[in-house]
């Protein structure tokens, strides 16, 4: 057995106080990701989604967040992919930001809603070429033999569709998690964390601090 009882790091870089919080969830997001953008973290919009399957059972994968307002989080997939089938028959789902060098992470949790087609179509437009020849590649999730199956697919798609005449696919696009509560995390001495816990109780969000 590899013993890793004591790979410990003391956490002392910051606290939390209700006061020094913002009153919406969102503005204090955006607080933060703009410090985790500032302090150079890798990839500060990639996020480990959470999903549940018609058995109950979870599963997790990272993806990243194109953008966010006060209506929620987007995100883009193939609608035939494991994480879309999860969110037909559970539309519910968790979102985590680890930002270990900053000893913060955020939890969001809250109902999955697809994206109108015109605004995913906007975004699918401004990916670049090779990312718009990737939704059509692949059918998420599926078995495949080998990745020359999507070599050789790549290649064909390359002669069929010239750089700006990719047509938008119909089985991709834009899934919104519309928070219920977002939860930030930071890392405290001693392992007493500070956790403040924001609920959205009808219009209203609500703050509450949880012990570690």
């Amino acid at each position: 057995m590899n013993d890793l009882s004591n790979l410990r790091k003391e956490y002392a870089q910051a606290q939390l106080t209700m006061d020094s919080l913002e009153k919406s969830p969102i503005l204090q997001f955006q607080k933060w990701f703009d410090q985790a953008l500032k302090a150079a973290i890798l990839e500060p919009n990639a996020m480990v989604l959470g999903t549940v399957d018609i058995d109950n059972t979870p599963t997790q994968r990272t993806v990243l967040l194109k953008y966010f307002n006060r209506l929620g989080f987007v995100f883009f997939t193939n609608y035939t992919s494991r994480k879309a089938q999860h969110l037909e028959v559970n539309p519910k789902a968790s979102l985590l930001f680890p930002w270990y060098s900053l000893e913060r992470q955020i939890i969001v949790k809250g109902k999955v809603e697809r994206i109108p087609v015109q605004e995913s179509k906007a975004y699918f437009f401004s990916r670049p070429y090779g990312s718009q020849l990737g939704a059509w590649v692949s059918k998420q999730s599926s078995v495949i033999d080998s990745r020359q199956v999507l070599e050789d697919r790549l290649s064909e798609l390359k002669q069929q569709f010239l750089e700006g005449e990719v047509p938008f696919p119909d089985f991709w696009g834009g899934y919104r998690l519309v928070p219920e509560s977002m939860e930030f995390w930071q890392g405290g001495v001693n392992r007493l964390h500070d956790r403040i816990l924001y609920e959205q109780v009808k219009s209203a969000w609500t703050m509450v601090r949880l012990s570690p």
